[in-house]
């Protein structure tokens, strides 16, 4: 699984077998009314805009044919440009805690040294399989 933050959110990407691709939605979408469930005042499933403020919200609908997404290190079309990067749950952690998402806001140069650093953290998503239960 790899985490790929982008410029209001976080794409959560878990690797499956290209078998249980029509499975997919189902399954996320039961995730996320669970997670609305469970922690109603943090997460939300609806798309109501409305509905969103200050929560967590979770877009099963992303899951489908034909939806197009950011993939793990694009460039965003930000001033000064960002890249869609791959982040450990550490780090996310790390910000929600410090109250500033900051130091996970990419430019070019930073994703190119975390690679020299860590390794591509993207890519067990592409040699790993995780099998769904819906």
């Amino acid at each position: 699984m790899a985490e790929d933050v982008g410029w209001r959110g976080m794409h959560v990407y878990v690797p499956v077998d290209a078998a249980m691709y029509e499975r997919t939605k189902a399954h996320v979408r039961a995730v996320a009314a669970v997670l609305a469930q469970q922690h109603a005042s943090l997460v939300v499933d609806r798309m109501a805009k409305a509905a969103r403020r200050g929560k967590v919200f979770i877009d099963w609908s992303q899951n489908d044919f034909g939806k197009s997404t950011v993939v793990a290190y694009s460039l965003r079309g930000t001033i000064p440009p960002l890249v869609s990067a791959p982040v450990t749950w550490e780090e996310v952690e790390a910000v929600v805690a410090a109250g500033d998402a900051r130091p996970l806001l990419l430019g070019p140069d930073d994703v190119l040294a975390r690679i020299d650093e860590r390794g591509d953290l993207f890519a067990p998503v592409l040699t790993q399989h995780v099998r769904l239960l819906v």
